[in-house]
């Protein structure tokens, strides 16, 4: 598909440091397609609640007009800053008036949106929602594009936040959408029940797997102390996701094994036992661009994820990560993982994860190492967009 104009709305604004899908996306997009990547407009619970923070006063200035909302980010590539300030309304318990204000946030998002669109010369557009429920809503009816399609990525609803009226709305967004695109099977099958024109189109993975073979003194100087066998994760710590139980478990049955956790923790990781055990290691947040450094130097990888709503129908990018480095890796069995089951070792206990682990430690046959290299190598964003590609150009043959 080329020469297209293709809005996104979604989640994630382009400012955020950490990486995403739909930026991935974007940029994939942008090859041989204009995209203009919409951030989220600021509500006036962020105005006031983090209003010393660098990112809301840009916005800020941007809704006074002292600074252009609309920036070439690269080579057919835009990102728009809106200026405007919608209502915070997730707290109203009434559905009808929680409804009224919603419109009138996408109506005011909207008229954003079609400043730079005409600024831009679009026309025919594409409309790209990346989960985003609630001010994207009436964006179909508001921005009149040739298709709009809708991007499941994640079990919004299984959060608190999205719950209270995403129960609702998010299946009525997936009815309404043309086309619905979802990054594991657990997704497309949800939203097949409320769109028949939903599938499954996978995603890329990002990781330069030459980069791991420069000499990195930060993370070896990290583990430089910590002895073989090493089981690591790199991630958020967040107990919405992992499984603490399953983390002591391993640890306290293996107490030879080092486990080395990668990344920013949430409040209950902090707070948990696991820090009084003296083979876990916690080493903090690190820059993206170096976990391939990290994941390099482990023995096996993990993803213990507990299971829940909101991991259950989840496509981790980890794996992709831990596999293009052809690193044994052992995951929470999940439908999603299914994809993943010649390449990874899928648990659905602890015993049954401590074995996996203990197995791994004792092959290393390269020609599983290349194996599960080839394999995370078809997982490209390439790959994942001409998918998406291929729907919608199926749809638009059919009724355009």
């Amino acid at each position: 598909m080329e020469n297209r104009d293709i809005i996104i709305v979604g989640q994630q604004a382009w400012d955020t440091e950490i990486g995403s899908n739909c930026k991935n996306i974007a940029i994939e997009f942008s090859k041989k397609n204009r995209v203009l990547y919409v951030n989220p407009p600021l509500d006036r619970i962020s105005k006031y609640r983090w209003k010393a923070d660098s990112k809301v006063q840009k916005r800020l200035n941007i809704i006074k007009g002292s600074e252009p909302g609309l920036v070439e980010i690269g080579h057919n590539l835009y990102n728009l800053y809106p200026d405007c300030l919608i209502e915070s309304i997730n707290w109203i318990t009434s559905n009808l008036i929680f409804d009224l204000i919603n419109k009138y946030n996408n109506q005011i998002f909207s008229r954003s949106i079609l400043k730079a669109i005409t600024s831009l010369d679009f026309s025919e557009s594409i409309l790209f929602n990346d989960n985003d429920i609630f001010r994207s809503f009436y964006l179909k009816d508001l921005l009149k594009p040739i298709i709009s399609i809708y991007y499941s990525r994640d079990n919004m609803i299984a959060t608190e936040y999205w719950k209270r009226h995403g129960l609702v709305l998010e299946p009525k967004l997936i009815a309404k959408s043309d086309l619905c695109v979802a990054n594991s099977e657990y997704l497309k099958n949800y939203c097949k029940q409320f769109n028949p024109n939903s599938f499954y189109v996978g995603q890329g993975c990002d990781v330069e797997v030459e980069d791991v073979s420069k000499i990195n003194n930060e993370a070896h100087e990290a583990l430089r102390s910590i002895n073989s066998p090493i089981i690591g994760y790199v991630g958020f710590l967040t107990a919405a996701r992992l499984d603490i139980n399953l983390l002591h478990y391993i640890a306290v049955s293996q107490p030879s094994w080092n486990i080395v956790l990668v990344g920013p923790e949430d409040e209950e990781f902090k707070k948990s036992d696991l820090h009084n055990l003296t083979n876990i290691h916690f080493l903090g947040a690190k820059n993206p661009q170096h976990l391939p450094k990290y994941i390099a130097l482990f023995d096996v990888c993990i993803n213990p994820q507990i299971l829940n709503d909101l991991t259950v129908g989840n496509y981790p990018r980890k794996i992709d990560e831990y596999l293009m480095l052809g690193k044994p890796t052992v995951a929470t069995k999940t439908e999603s993982m299914e994809v993943f089951r010649e390449h990874v070792s899928l648990a659905s206990n602890e015993t049954e994860f401590m074995h996996s682990i203990e197995a791994l430690l004792n092959n290393t046959d390269d020609n599983l190492i290349q194996s599960r290299i080839e394999f995370a190598s078809s997982h490209t964003w390439e790959n994942s967009v001409q998918l998406i590609y291929d729907r919608i150009q199926r749809y638009l043959n059919i009724n355009l």
